[in-house]
């Protein structure tokens, strides 16, 4: 994980006349992202200093370092702040951060290989875990314990207990669509 870099926020654009900007955080705390900073891009070539100057509705409000004009600000809009995932502090037990699940295998209660982790996308009502299966099927089924009753880092992979209709084939779901239009 020593290499992984995280996405923690975004800058949404510029905030007024003198350079600061909007900052969308992904962090569970907005105001605490700043302090994972200096931030750079994916690539890490390019690193932005931030420093929070004030809350607005859904996001946090900023000064880079450097910037002082609004359409620099605005050069600014819809570039990711990523930190290295190493900084982040360890995660409580039973917690863990959905980046850690990327790639990881799903099995089936009974051992038996599912897919892998493909992402956690995260929507408000509830998280989805969305699997890419070996035949390059793709599922999204909601992130509770009763579908995955096991998340095990420590190992390194994810147990599912899908619902009955989520892994039968596409070619037998075909078969259903084609009764059913009949």
């Amino acid at each position: 994980m020593a290499d992984k870099k995280l996405c923690v926020g975004v800058i949404a654009g510029p905030h007024g006349v003198r350079g600061e900007v909007r900052v969308k955080s992904f962090t569970a705390d907005p105001d605490a992202l700043v302090g994972y900073g200096p931030f750079t891009d994916k690539a890490g070539q390019n690193e932005y200093a931030i420093e929070m100057t004030g809350r607005l509705k859904d996001m946090i409000r900023g000064r880079v370092r450097g910037i002082d004009d609004r359409d620099a600000a605005a050069a600014l809009r819809g570039t990711k702040l990523y930190i290295d995932r190493d900084i982040l502090p360890a995660a409580k037990e039973d917690e863990f951060y959905y980046a850690d699940l990327i790639g990881l295998p799903v099995l089936l209660t009974d051992g038996t290989p599912y897919g892998s982790v493909k992402s956690v996308q995260e929507f408000g009502a509830g998280d989805l875990i969305e699997t890419q299966l070996s035949d390059g099927t793709v599922t999204l089924l909601p992130f509770t314990r009763a579908i995955f009753p096991t998340v095990d880092l420590s190992v390194g992979h994810l147990i599912i207990s899908p619902p009955k209709d989520t892994y039968a084939s596409a070619e037998h779901m075909d078969d259903e669509t084609e009764e059913e239009s009949s």
